[in-house]
């Protein structure tokens, strides 16, 4: 469930959010809205694309996962995985950023490297009430000895008052026990119920490779890292081509002759194919065999008749 967060002016020059790019600074922003009362969330590119950049279906969840990765290597995220092997983040500064009254208890497990094992700090499951017995409405206290209201009388300049504590007598405490406060009973994003359709993923061929292994690969290969845009238009290409069981090698080796000959995404089914079908070597055109002519006989036999 998605809750109102503080954005600190100087979020926008900060140092660490200035690394990644907009599209990542927005991603984080809106995480802050998404992360429960102690920072975290379920790590899937898919749920949060869905969640954050709905109206900007451009921006899907490979892109999401291209955030996500730069936030992490910023130190603004920390991916990590729990103990029931499912993927989680957590909001690196979220305890100097956001004060949160009361915060519901965690369902998600606390990061091994930040937070320890230490158990969710969740709500005090006591809850003190302090009531009054009775308040006449003109804010007077109950004269008991009379069974009238005596007025309430400020016996100093107003906001200068000494006030004194009340007599034991005349407040009662009431304490209710409950068990603690679980947040909003809500299903787990990433968890959906038993039958329903799952987030999509980015296909593999094989369970191996994946369209991200490939775009990673490429990054490494290239001397600069490609803009956002280009990356994300790189990996909707390769994940349609992983698609249709294309061997990885030929995507590998399509994606090569895109990076030497400086070419578009776009173009890179044409290059795959050029790969997988390049043209061999025209073998000589068979000739068949025929008996010399008289005349070059001896060239043919050497003179060995």
């Amino acid at each position: 469930m998605a809750r109102i967060r503080t954005i600190k002016p100087e979020a926008f020059i900060s140092e660490s959010l200035a690394a990644v790019s907009v599209h990542a600074e927005r991603t984080f922003f809106g995480l802050l809205t998404q992360a429960d009362d102690h920072g975290r969330f379920r790590d899937q590119a898919a749920v949060i694309a869905g969640a954050l950049w709905s109206l900007r279906p451009e921006h899907g969840p490979l892109e999401v996962e291209d955030d996500l990765t730069q936030l992490d290597s910023a130190a603004l995220i920390c991916r990590y995985e729990g103990d029931d092997g499912k993927r989680y983040l957590h909001i690196v500064t979220w305890a100097r950023h956001q004060k949160i009254n009361r915060p519901s208890g965690s369902r998600c497990p606390a990061c091994p490297r930040h937070q320890g094992s230490r158990p969710d700090e969740t709500a005090s499951p006591v809850h003190g009430a302090l009531h009054e017995q009775a308040v006449s409405p003109h804010g007077g206290r109950p004269d008991a000895s009379r069974g009238r209201s005596e007025p309430s009388v400020n016996r100093e300049t107003a906001g200068q008052g000494d006030f004194s504590e009340p007599s034991p007598q005349r407040w009662e405490t009431a304490v209710r026990t409950q068990g603690p406060d679980l947040g909003p009973r809500i299903l787990d994003l990433g968890s959906p119920p038993v039958g329903s359709a799952s987030a999509p993923t980015p296909p593999t061929v094989s369970g191996s490779v994946s369209a991200k292994d490939l775009v990673a690969e490429h990054v490494a290969a290239c001397q600069h890292r490609p803009p956002s845009d280009v990356l994300g238009r790189l990996g909707k290409v390769v994940s349609k081509l992983l698609g249709e069981v294309l061997s990885p090698d030929h995507i590998r080796a399509g994606m090569d002759r895109m990076r030497t000959k400086g070419l578009s995404a776009g173009l890179l089914p044409s290059l795959v194919d050029e790969a997988m079908n390049a043209p061999r070597a025209a073998a000589a055109p068979h000739r068949a065999w025929t008996n010399p002519a008289p005349a070059d006989v001896e060239a043919a036999y050497g003179g060995q008749l």
